[in-house]
């Protein structure tokens, strides 16, 4: 029998198949977290101006007694008004494309810019509005195992040298509630938005395991901190948010009502760009007039809203 000989039925190169998937896939986005404790800012708008100030009343000196005596005037005290301005400034990015690559793509080129823009729009104006919180003058940091030291200049005192843990917390919700008279931010409880870093040091530490097993056995199976002193926890991803120079510790914002405002004189929108070289170039992008900032910008008692540990 005479020998085989094997031959190629097709060119030499490269084999290619060029057929694409259904379906498109996106790359994840960190959460948003920020933006739904944030207040936009009433009678407030288009055709305003470029700011807007919000007035505050201090709180009026509490006396030793209130009583008076015969014959002598009722004493007076002084009330205090400030204000606060928050200038709003323009927000917005683009992403331009041509009509021939939507003319030849198998997907919808502008379906998906658009999707795009408002991934990105998200996480900045949520870290926007972090950045709006951390502007605030209490600071807290870990000096030892079961210890925070709290400043009141709007810098921490040093660096943390331990995770954020139960007894932590307690100190930190204490003086909230008892020194800065910190209002709620809904019934009882207060609200923290913590670093994934942060909220590892809570669910490490012996004592919410002790006392999880019994109230909430779920919530370590869960990924879940539940309440810890009236305080409702809450993690984010978004690094541009809440991130920390010390990864391993982590930052957590603890705050109560009315902390962060958000004036807006024109809200975010997606806009499509006039097509430019007879069509053949276009754009889309988000756009918006606004800003973000603190009522109270002090650490006094009574007026003081945000406390960031870090």
């Amino acid at each position: 029998m005479a020998n085989f000989e094997w031959t190629f039925d097709a060119p030499s190169g490269t084999y290619k198949n060029f057929s694409l998937s259904a379906d498109l896939r996106s790359a994840a986005v960190a959460e948003s977290k920020f933006m739904q404790f944030v207040r936009p800012e009433s009678g407030y708008g288009r055709k305003s101006g470029e700011s807007i100030t919000i007035a505050r009343v201090s709180n009026l000196a509490i006396p030793t007694s209130g009583k008076l005596v015969e014959g002598i005037k009722i004493p007076e005290d002084s009330l205090t008004i400030s204000s606060v301005s928050i200038t709003v400034s323009e927000w917005g990015r683009a992403v331009p494309y041509t009509s021939l690559s939507d003319d030849l793509s198998k997907f919808d080129m502008e379906s998906i810019v658009q999707k795009e823009l408002m991934k990105q729009m998200r996480l900045i104006l949520d870290n926007a509005a972090a950045a709006a919180f951390k502007t605030c003058k209490l600071k807290a940091n870990s000096t030892s195992v079961s210890a925070v030291t709290i400043s009141t200049s709007g810098s921490f005192s040093g660096s943390s040298t331990n995770k954020l843990n139960v007894a932590m917390v307690e100190q930190i919700r204490d003086y909230m509630y008892q020194t800065a008279i910190v209002p709620p931010y809904e019934g009882d409880d207060y609200i923290c938005i913590l670093s994934t870093p942060a909220k590892r040091g809570l669910l490490s530490d012996p004592s919410w395991e002790d006392w999880h097993k019994y109230t909430d056995p779920q919530s370590k199976y869960n990924g879940e901190v539940g309440r810890i002193e009236n305080i409702r926890f809450i993690e984010t991803n978004n690094a541009g948010a809440l991130g920390s120079t010390t990864a391993n510790i982590g930052d957590a914002l603890f705050f109560g009502a009315d902390a962060v405002v958000m004036a807006v004189a024109l809200d975010p929108e997606l806009r499509a760009g006039i097509p430019g070289d007879f069509g053949r170039q276009k754009a889309v992008a988000w756009y918006g007039i606004m800003e973000f900032g603190l009522v109270w910008d002090t650490a006094n008692a009574g007026e003081a809203k945000v406390l960031h540990f870090g």
